[in-house]
């Protein structure tokens, strides 16, 4: 465990150092959620009926968690930047524990998610947003959201490293767009026809959108939903330990295994 806590520090700062480097992608990754809030609190916001309800407090908890699931994304082209240039198969060379790179690289990038969150919080604020119940309730929602972010980025760690290639991953990373459009991060669930209800219920965005929002006091969590939606915080946390619990091994074994 040392040895994988003295490697993993090594990693995690190679990591930093990465993104430290590409100043561009980071600042695109900041600022395109606090863009789609801009364009869909006052472009959509203005045609969506949400009586007691103000749509971009509604918003904002969504597009938190829609940012975090985008780990998918970023920790699948890193990955498979890293194999697709030769630096996977030099650091597997190395006497370093395997689950080193993988965990260097997912905590990483949750520490740059969280600096992220920050300017993005500070212009919800500027729009209306507000945190209506206590600091700590607003600190656990954060660390929720944070642990989501990190099963995300192993799930992107596990693909990246399966498809081995830079386009590939970019293509397939544009695809997880669509996986908050079939949550309630952007609109309620209640109003969808039952099958597509069920089905944006039992998605992992939607327990962790309605955690958010019921602990940050902006919206109340949902009649008749499905568990994990009716029980927010135990369905992200039940999430959050599955994802790990199947795409952590899965990434550990593909790295330290590669093409085999």
């Amino acid at each position: 465990m040392s040895t994988l806590a003295h490697d993993g520090t090594a990693m995690l700062g190679r990591q930093l150092q990465r993104v430290r480097n590409t100043p561009g992608l980071l600042i695109l990754t900041q600022t395109m959620p606090i863009t789609m809030l801009l364009f869909f609190g006052y472009v959509f916001g203005s045609a969506l009926a949400m009586p007691g309800e103000e749509y971009r407090s509604f918003l904002v908890p969504g597009l938190l968690v829609a940012t975090a699931a985008n780990g998918i994304m970023t920790g699948m082209f890193q990955a498979a930047q890293d194999v697709h240039r030769g630096v996977t198969d030099r650091l597997r060379t190395l006497p370093i524990s395997r689950a080193a790179v993988p965990l260097g690289q997912s905590v990483a990038d949750v520490m740059v998610t969280a600096a992220g969150m920050v300017p993005f919080l500070l212009v919800g604020l500027a729009v209306g947003w507000r945190v209506e119940k206590s600091p700590l309730q607003a600190v656990g929602a954060m660390g929720l959201l944070l642990l989501f972010r990190f099963a995300t980025t192993w799930i992107g760690i596990f693909l990246g490293l399966l498809t081995r290639n830079e386009e590939a991953a970019g293509q397939l990373g544009g695809a997880t767009f669509v996986l908050p459009l079939l949550s309630n991060a952007y609109i309620p669930t209640e109003g969808l026809p039952g099958w597509l209800r069920t089905l944006a219920e039992w998605n992992p965005i939607s327990a962790v959108t309605t955690a958010l929002r019921d602990l940050f006091g902006n919206a109340p969590v949902p009649e008749g939903a499905a568990w994990p939606v009716a029980h927010p915080i135990a369905g992200s946390l039940m999430w959050c330990a599955v994802l790990l619990a199947v795409f952590a091994p899965l990434a550990v074994r593909r790295y330290a295994h590669g093409e085999g």
